[in-house]
């Protein structure tokens, strides 16, 4: 067979003792898996009373419910509280975990506030996302955020106002207040604790994001931290009516670079999102994009126009 085969298909020994071997090694490698399952088989013994224990925990299981992204332990943790009247704008943070929430939903409140962000009606403490549903239910009743003109009409004749202060029963000085989105970098020398570095740092952080609509903000000059703020403070006012707007539904890539507090990621979704559902009517539209949350947009919205 051995002569046949190699004159038939002209192959040499070499070549022969080759294709044996390959053979040889492709038939052991289709039976070492049944030689494998015949060593290693154990036959289950199954018991009756076994298999019905176990069903019946699975259908004890199954009845159990689920929770999909629910921390039962949390909720009950944190859901408990005092419930008493408070205001979402001044509450400080034993306040807020008194009422029953976490330490980290109670921080990420403070610094919505610490940078500016204001609670104007019970709805806007709804929006915050450390906040659930169950938990604003709760808390709806009780929140007194008084009433006040936040943004009431005054007269800005001149970037100063002169504000008498009682220094004693005799004396009464008068103390300088700068209106600080009509002032130049001079005139932000004329307040007590900031110099021309500070001048200079406000005049850009304000020319930047098209002026302030609280004094809070100067919170985010560079260099300006909690003391220096207090320092400050009493001698500077805000106009809120002197604010750049921009119009959010002509405005192109190089105009929403000037809105504050927008990446540039969310102002090209802004960008995509109008141009594919139509022009922006209330600033509620912007909600419909995902990557801007509610306690974004009460930033930007004292910005923009429609």
């Amino acid at each position: 067979m051995y002569r046949w085969f190699t004159s038939y298909f002209s192959v040499s020994k070499r070549e022969f003792n080759g294709m044996f071997v390959f053979v040889f090694i492709m038939i052991l490698i289709f039976i070492i898996p049944f030689i494998y399952d015949k060593l290693t088989y154990e036959p289950i013994n199954l018991k009756i009373e076994t298999l019905n224990n176990n069903l019946g925990q699975i259908e004890t299981n199954n009845l159990k419910p689920s929770y999909n992204n629910y921390d039962t332990k949390t909720e009950g943790k944190h859901s408990a509280g005092i419930l008493f009247n408070f205001n979402p704008n001044t509450l400080p943070l034993q306040g807020w975990l008194k009422l029953g929430l976490s330490e980290k939903q109670a921080k990420s409140i403070l610094k919505y506030v610490s940078k500016g962000g204001k609670f104007y009606k019970k709805q806007d403490v709804k929006k915050m996302y450390a906040i659930s549903p169950t938990n604003y239910q709760r808390f709806e009743p009780y929140i007194d955020i008084p009433e006040q003109n936040k943004f009431e009409p005054q007269k800005y004749q001149n970037n100063q106002t002169n504000i008498p202060i009682k220094n004693t029963g005799t004396k009464t000085v008068e103390k300088m207040v700068i209106e600080i989105n009509n002032a130049d970098s001079a005139t932000l020398t004329t307040i007590s604790g900031i110099g021309p570095a500070f001048a200079s740092r406000i005049l850009k952080y304000k020319n930047r994001i098209g002026g302030l609509i609280n004094v809070e903000q100067l919170k985010e000059v560079y260099g300006i931290d909690s003391l220096k703020f207090q320092q400050i403070k009493n001698q500077i006012s805000v106009n809120p009516a002197l604010v750049n707007k921009i119009a959010i539904n002509s405005a192109e890539f190089e105009q929403l670079k000037k809105l504050p507090y927008l990446s540039f990621k969310q102002m090209n979704a802004i960008i995509a999102f109008r141009k594919q559902h139509g022009n922006f009517t209330t600033i509620n539209d912007l909600e419909k994009i995902v990557i801007l949350n509610p306690t974004l947009i009460a930033k930007i919205a004292p910005y923009v126009q429609f």
